[in-house]
């Protein structure tokens, strides 16, 4: 079995001092961070404050109408224990306005509880249809898949919170003359599970390194809230669906598996030590593979023969 256990007191040490180097190299006033009241954001904005104090750190909770009512109540818990100041922005009228919930039909849904249902019944249907999680697809472009309409549409539907989310948050820093801290994982960077131009943006990432489980191990050390620790990890951008039920696999066997690929482990070794099979091994490499450009800058031409003038 693979040993994914942190130091996390040296961990939160150096992630401290990594948060206080960026306040002073880009001469920020400040730091914010979107407290979206799951354990990610939590250990994020947990940090800035053992970093450079609450009174220099403002966290801002960004609900909509596919909130859980939960996230919120967990994200303004966690900032009144730090005793940090916090705003809240329902970003559901921006979103209303450009028109994104008429692309989801769950809009005609009242109940929380049957949309849940109806999200988790069109992603089985989908992944009978695609032969693989739609989460998958959406790592690339979707040309000639079954279903192209409605998945472009999904993704389409989710990633925009993320990027309206993006851009409030930089909107507010920027008035405050504060950091933008991040709160992406290691795990989502490396399968794709970070929307592109929404929660892959920041100033700076301190927990970028770190896998998801270690992500828990850092938050229990730093004593989040349990209510934040052991809920499912979600994106919260549609009712009924969770992360681990996008990859299709716990988070305990995701980070096993990525941890043995970048080892330079063998296939068979990899599925001895995560317990696991070789076809779920395959799928993590798929997905890294898939979202190898969300990692990168975007491309460009090289004009060898373009001179100065």
């Amino acid at each position: 079995m693979y040993d994914l256990n942190i130091s996390p007191d040296a961990v939160a040490e150096v992630a401290e001092e990594f948060i206080r180097g960026q306040v002073e190299r880009l001469e920020r006033d400040g730091v914010i961070v979107g407290v979206s009241g799951g354990i990610d954001s939590a250990v994020a904005v947990t940090l800035a404050v053992r970093a450079v104090g609450p009174d220099r750190v403002l966290g801002l909770l960004l609900p909509e109408r596919d909130s859980s009512p939960h996230s919120s109540e967990d994200g303004r818990l966690l900032m009144e224990q730090l005793g940090a100041p916090y705003e809240e922005t329902d970003i559901t009228s921006t979103l209303t306005e450009l028109g994104i919930y008429r692309k989801a039909p769950i809009r005609l849904l009242v109940n929380r509880r049957i949309k849940a249902e109806a999200v988790r019944a069109t992603l089985k249907l989908y992944a009978r249809r695609l032969g693989e999680n739609p989460f998958m697809t959406g790592l690339r472009g979707t040309r000639g898949r079954p279903g192209q309409g409605v998945i472009d549409a999904g993704h389409a539907y989710a990633r925009a919170k993320h990027r309206i989310r993006m851009v409030t948050l930089y909107f507010r820093a920027e008035l405050d003359n504060r950091l933008v801290l991040g709160t992406a994982n290691r795990t989502e960077t490396l399968t794709g599970s970070m929307v592109k131009w929404g929660d892959s943006v920041a100033d700076a990432q301190p927990l970028l390194h770190l896998l998801k489980t270690q992500v828990r191990q850092l938050a229990r050390f730093l004593g989040v809230p349990s209510s934040i620790i052991e809920k499912p990890p979600t994106a919260d951008l549609m009712p009924g669906v969770d992360d681990e039920m996008a990859f299709g696999m716990s988070y305990e066997i995701l980070d096993r598996v990525l941890f043995g690929l970048e080892q330079g482990d063998s296939l068979d070794d990899i599925a001895t030590l995560a317990g696991t099979s070789a076809k779920t091994i395959e799928n993590v490499m798929e997905m890294q593979r898939r979202s190898q450009h969300m990692r990168e800058l975007p491309p460009a031409p090289h004009f060898p023969d373009v001179r100065p003038v």
